[in-house]
């Protein structure tokens, strides 16, 4: 069941049972191209529909996610990126230890998985990726940094994500790249736009 709330008058936001289901309800959104729909912006729990209220209503799209046809399985379908990384990264050792793999094993698992962008965030060009392997699944620092490097690759809990300039931050670091995730000469910007698949190597 999805609940749908108005936000202001050219927008509603459906919210969803947790991120596997907002993930699927933004993909059915995006194949279905409802009309007067102008942007879809995914996250966690939620997809916020932007519309052109001179041509759809949220009564209107609310009767149309009913007839969304329902997925038997997410399927993935976005353009695929490769990420060229160095698996040298500050936390690489102790993603090991924590896993209980070693630092070639838990960099061999990481290169291993495809991902998709489930949302974007943070910061401009900030992907969060779901799909990694779930031996890589580790908490962030207890305390964050002040400053992680541009291009960090960095894990949290079922996350991997790509610092795509320097920034504070509190998650793992295994490697770097030097893939620009954010180029405003770039259409879109962003490298990394949700439904994105990734692969690192």
């Amino acid at each position: 069941m999805t609940a749908l709330l108005r936000c202001g008058e050219r927008a509603v936001l459906a919210e969803t049972a947790g991120l596997a289901e907002a993930m699927d309800l933004h993909a059915r959104l995006a194949a279905a191209r409802l009309p007067g729909v102008e942007e879809l912006v995914p996250a966690a729990r939620t997809v916020l529909i932007r519309f052109d209220p001179s041509r759809t209503s949220p009564d209107v799209l609310a009767a149309a996610l009913d007839t969304l046809p329902a997925a038997s399985g997410r399927e993935v379908s976005g353009d695929l990126v490769e990420i060229p990384v160095t698996y040298d990264g500050a936390d690489l050792a102790e993603v090991a230890e924590l896993t209980g793999l070693t630092p070639a094993e838990v960099a061999a698992r990481h290169a291993a998985a495809e991902y998709t962008v489930a949302f974007c965030g943070f910061s401009p060009g900030f992907g969060y990726l779901t799909g990694g392997d779930p031996a890589l699944d580790v908490p962030r620092l207890a305390t964050p940094r002040t400053k992680v490097p541009a291009g960090s690759v960095a894990i949290a809990e079922a996350f991997t994500g790509v610092y795509p300039r320097e920034l504070p931050g509190g998650w793992r670091i295994l490697g770097t790249t030097t893939a620009v995730l954010w180029d405003l000469d770039r259409d879109p910007p962003g490298l990394l736009v949700p439904g994105t698949r990734v692969r690192f190597g």
